[in-house]
């Protein structure tokens, strides 16, 4: 399928999609959750909700309205380990400083909150790439509705027909269709490329650096793999 290439602004998902944190996630669920969650709750359950709000998958795993303490204790282990285990997926400090040099805008929208949202961006080297940041906590309706990615067109003055969303999950696709962007996935979701074409994704990308045609930019020759 031929692509686009008149895309001026892109927005990327943060966990899955430009930082490798899944095993992080994953980890600090199964240690927030202990005691809370029925015997053989494991990794398998976690996966097919990440990307969804962090209350709203509490609430999902331990069956318990108030999840404050979980929220807490979650947060507690994301902030301990972050540092052991964040890192950027290949190309991506690269592909973001081409793309931002070549006068593309450029923004993340998250369900992550601010904290550790600046913190990962921060540590990665990635940060200052960005034009805008939006974390759940900049907005009263999370990913799959489209407000987080309308806020992010507004402050950047940009048009929903020459933008892209990036995402590995199914809120992705959902927030950047219902806003009116082209919806991409990547296929290094730990969800699997067909539940992203399912869930509305246009183009589901192998290399970040699929990302330059998308731009009207020379298409960077892959290493095989």
């Amino acid at each position: 399928m031929e692509v686009r290439n008149d895309i001026r602004t892109m927005l990327f998902d943060l966990d899955g999609t430009i930082l490798d944190t899944n095993e992080l996630i994953i980890t600090s669920f199964l240690e927030a959750l202990k005691g809370s969650v029925p015997e053989g709750f494991c990794r398998d359950h976690i996966i097919p909700s990440m990307g969804a709000p962090l209350v709203d998958q509490m609430r999902r795993f331990s069956g318990l309205e108030d999840v404050n303490h979980l929220v807490d204790a979650y947060r507690e282990v994301n902030l301990r380990l972050h540092d052991d285990y964040v890192k950027p997926f290949e190309a991506v400090k690269e592909v973001l400083e081409r793309l931002k040099a070549n006068g593309v805008k450029l923004g993340v929208v998250t369900t992550k909150m601010r904290l550790t949202t600046e913190r990962g961006l921060k540590f990665v080297g990635i940060h200052s790439y960005m034009d805008v940041v939006i974390t759940i906590d900049d907005v009263a309706n999370a990913k799959p509705h489209p407000e987080p990615v309308l806020k992010a067109l507004e402050l950047l003055g940009a048009d929903p027909a020459t933008t892209l969303m990036l995402g590995d999950s199914t809120v992705d696709m959902g927030a950047a269709s219902a806003a009116g962007v082209l919806p991409v996935g990547v296929a290094w979701s730990m969800k699997g490329g067909q539940i992203l074409r399912d869930a509305g994704a246009a183009y589901v990308i192998d290399d970040m650096r699929e990302l330059y045609a998308f731009a009207g930019l020379e298409r960077e020759i892959l290493a095989e793999r």
